[in-house]
């Protein structure tokens, strides 16, 4: 069997499993470490659990593997009442509820669902109902983030796509409500309403949809190219791999995909995606794909790009760093808010954030999870 050592160790181990049952002890005391760190042990132990592998691993892995199955299959469980409970607290509102991201993979049975742990709902409706869900919402129990200063405040309503986050108060839910999947004040021009045109209806839940196959990707694409604070960007990179690779057996589907790609705006987020999928995960899609979404980015602009995703879209651990990463990762974070405002606006928001960085109260140190080495990355 090839294995590409240049990866690091959990990359290898997800795109090819069977090289677990070679891994001594010290290679999967590295492998759980930056599998926690990548936010990706839950989908590790669904492929050891689907490849047989996992009673015949060493007796100290089993139980990391085997917690991590039971939270996400439990996730899910919960997921599916929580989304029921929002329903119902909704139900006032004309349009339709639309999941997207992690929840709407999860109900909607993709692949990328399973081992996916996810920390909120994301919620998509139409601008025009914002009012009027925010205001259902705070009376059924939810609130706004207690650390949010009036100025973050601001920069939700008035530049991003989204409310300010918002979190149950007795249930201690999390939820993300958006009105379109980039900030309005974007580069990029998006056409938000083909979003609302054909939603797939989740059954068992009326009133709650999740977008079309080309639209998911196309918004997981937007989701990761368009950020700047990539915590969860691996996941998020085998999120889309996943996603190409089942919708990519439907008949149809890749030209369907660049045509939706245009009509909605985000040709450019597409391109990256399948460049990124495909040199780091192998993900298969036609070689002409890419040619349809129009001019690549310039020579320089490129190489920027690939120098600083081949850094910021690996697990975030020490073991798996290259030189430059703290540089790529401002750089990435700096071309995120470019994406998203003018250069005024941008300037005034990055200057209001580097004050408020230098004249808060330093945190208290981080505490890692039991049975987890203090400092561990």
């Amino acid at each position: 069997m090839s294995v590409d050592r240049r990866r690091p160790l959990l990359v290898r181990v997800l795109l090819q499993p069977a090289v677990a049952a070679g891994l001594s002890l010290n290679d999967w005391d590295l492998l759980l470490r930056q599998a926690r760190r990548a936010n990706l042990a839950g989908k590790l132990a669904e492929q050891m659990d689907a490849g047989g592998w996992l009673d015949t691993l060493p007796e100290p892995v089993q139980p990391h593997l085997r917690s991590a199955l039971l939270l996400s299959r439990r996730q899910v469980q919960m997921l599916r009442r929580e989304v029921d409970l929002l329903r119902q607290t909704l139900a006032e509102l004309p349009g339709p509820l639309i999941l997207l991201k992690g929840a709407a993979y999860a109900l909607g049975g993709q692949a990328a669902a399973l081992g996916r742990l996810f920390s909120d709902i994301d919620l998509l409706i139409p601008s025009e109902q914002l009012p009027r869900c925010e205001t259902t919402l705070l009376v059924h129990g939810w609130a706004f983030d207690d650390e949010l200063d009036a100025y973050d405040q601001r920069y939700y309503r008035e530049w991003m796509h989204e409310l300010p986050p918002l979190h149950h108060e007795r249930r201690g839910t999390s939820l993300d409500v958006h009105h379109t999947l980039l900030p309005p004040t974007a580069r990029t021009p998006l056409d938000t309403r083909a979003l609302f045109e054909s939603p797939r209806p989740l059954p068992g839940l009326p009133g709650v949809f999740v977008l079309p196959p080309e639209d998911m990707l196309l918004h997981s694409a937007a989701h990761l190219f368009h950020e700047g604070e990539l915590h969860n960007g691996l996941r998020d990179l085998f999120d889309l791999d996943a996603l190409l690779r089942e919708f990519g057996a439907i008949e149809g589907f890749w030209p369907r995909l660049a045509a939706r790609a245009r009509r909605i705006g985000l040709t450019r987020p597409l391109w990256l995606a399948l460049r990124y999928t495909r040199s780091f995960l192998d993900t298969p899609y036609p070689d002409s794909l890419p040619d349809e979404l129009g001019p690549p980015p310039g020579a320089l602009a490129l190489r920027l790009l690939d120098f600083s995703y081949a850094r910021a879209l690996r697990p975030d651990h020490d073991s798996c760093r290259l030189p430059g990463h703290d540089l790529a990762e401002g750089a990435l974070y700096v071309r995120s808010h470019w994406l998203r405002m003018p250069f005024g606006l941008l300037a005034l928001h990055l200057a209001r954030k580097s004050w408020s960085r230098m004249t808060a109260a330093p945190k208290a140190p981080q505490v890692d999870a039991p049975g987890k080495p203090a400092g561990d990355r």
